[in-house]
């Protein structure tokens, strides 16, 4: 989810601490209890989304069943994602607080093994024939620099642009639109905004309440769109440096300013709100209030039968694109990947029954389950060979194809701080408190303090 659907951290220091307590009195520790596994994950701030609890109890159902006498005990933690992290890392330092095992979001975890929070998972890996149906991607998204491996991947994703067909039947614009260049895009909106008064043209999500939804569905969605797509303009991996505020990354703000400058967005404080995508998920896009959504492939997931949402009409309601490169250059579209991990920590007291758990989730068929009802990209290769995962649900297959022209988040350990970076850049610009120049050569300067000076100008 992600990102799935995700502030500043010390402003949450004192709810962080006040989430510690409440966690520690639910039981202690993880390994209070030799026989129960104590599972962590994301909690949906939508009370009517239960996508994750549903599937995660019939999980604990196949697992007690299979393994008499143990038992499985969920500590949810209900957070937008920015929040979610920071409770999760204050869990994580420990042996009170750990679970046994917790839901990592890949661009965070090399942060986590950095800080030693994670427990490599290689040897249990080794005797699981399983391990070897993951593609490559995916096993590498829970490396470290170690090279070892610190978590199972339960899927993937990538981005792309939803939009509304009535909303752009009345703006004269065509049912099968798909946007060349980013211009393409801004002049969509622009039409919308013109001739269907009272709906919002244009979402692209910024700034740092949304924390890694801004960076990741917005900004590098766009960042990455700048070049010809063979080098990285965030990590110079020959340099082994991070690129500062080049060319493209002024013209990704400028495309971020553009659309709340000219009033093509959500009013700057929906836009600001860390429940924005639930908004956009659950009221704008189901309700015809927005044209145009630069998101993910996970949508979907909140409309399904018994989500308390339910939109069957929705893939005959809502067209899908590709974001365009900023003037069409090859590969003409791009899309990001990220996904989640099931990761054992440092300090979880039953690490083998740990394990085992990851296991049942991750059968073909538990697997499977998962990513239809999650709206998800398979990284098991049996499961993305297979016709009934690829016909199950609209937009699969288009989400699955964007994988050819997808990027990945350089996964370094200063990756979160850059992120945040890139975040307050974009709210410059969104509020208009800051110009393009002004908020780029601010980044440069927070990047160098992020990066400990290891930055290259291009």
């Amino acid at each position: 989810m992600p990102v799935r659907p995700t502030a500043a951290l010390p402003t949450l220091l004192a709810l962080t601490l006040a989430a510690a307590g409440t966690l520690t009195a639910c039981g202690g520790g993880s390994g209070s209890d030799p026989d129960t596994v104590k599972v962590s994950y994301k909690q949906s701030t939508d009370n009517s989304i239960k996508v994750m609890d549903t599937y995660l109890a019939d999980i604990k159902e196949q697992f007690e069943k299979a393994n008499p006498g143990k038992k499985v005990e969920f500590v949810p933690i209900k957070a937008p994602d920015s929040e979610y992290y920071t409770k999760l890392q204050q869990m994580l330092r420990s042996p009170k607080t750990a679970p046994d095992l917790v839901y990592e979001d890949t661009f965070l975890i090399n942060s986590d093994i950095t800080s030693g929070y994670l427990k490599p998972l290689d040897p249990y890996l080794a005797k699981w024939q399983d391990w070897d149906q993951f593609i490559d991607t995916a096993q590498a998204a829970a490396k470290g620099e170690d090279g070892k491996t610190y978590g199972v991947p339960d899927g993937t994703d990538t981005r792309g642009l939803w939009f509304s067909k009535d909303v752009f039947k009345k703006a004269g614009l065509p049912a099968d639109w798909q946007p060349k260049t980013w211009n393409d895009v801004l002049d969509a909106a622009r039409t919308v905004k013109e001739k269907v008064p009272g709906v919002i043209p244009l979402n692209v999500y910024t700034g740092k309440p949304v924390g890694e939804a801004a960076t990741m569905q917005t900004f590098e969605m766009l960042l990455y769109g700048t070049n010809d797509g063979t080098a990285d303009p965030l990590y110079d991996k020959s340099a082994k440096k991070w690129v500062a505020g080049s060319k493209g990354f002024k013209d990704s703000l400028s495309f971020v300013e553009t659309v709340y400058k000219e009033k093509l967005g959500p009013e700057v404080s929906d836009a600001l709100d860390p429940n924005v995508g639930t908004r956009v998920r659950g009221e704008w896009l189901p309700k015809g209030k927005l044209a145009i959504a630069l998101d993910g492939s996970w949508l979907p997931q909140d409309w399904l039968p018994g989500s308390g949402h339910e939109w069957p009409e929705w893939s005959e309601e809502l067209g899908l694109a590709a974001m365009p490169t900023q003037n069409g250059q090859a590969p003409g579209k791009v899309s990001m990947s990220g996904g989640w991990t099931w990761s054992v920590p440092a300090k979880a007291g039953n690490p083998d029954l740990a394990f085992e758990f990851i296991k049942t989730m991750q059968t073909k068929a538990n697997a499977q389950k998962w990513y239809i009802a999650n709206s998800g990209i398979a990284v098991r290769k049996d499961v993305a060979d297979d016709p009934s995962y690829t016909d199950a649900q609209p937009g699969i297959k288009f989400f699955t194809d964007l994988v050819a022209s997808t990027h990945y988040r350089p996964a370094f350990p200063a990756y979160p701080k850059v992120s945040t970076a890139v975040q307050e850049a974009m709210e410059g610009v969104t509020t208009g408190d800051m110009s393009v120049d002004d908020a780029a050569k601010a980044y440069d300067e927070e990047l160098k303090s992020a990066t400990d000076d290891q930055v290259i100008q291009k």
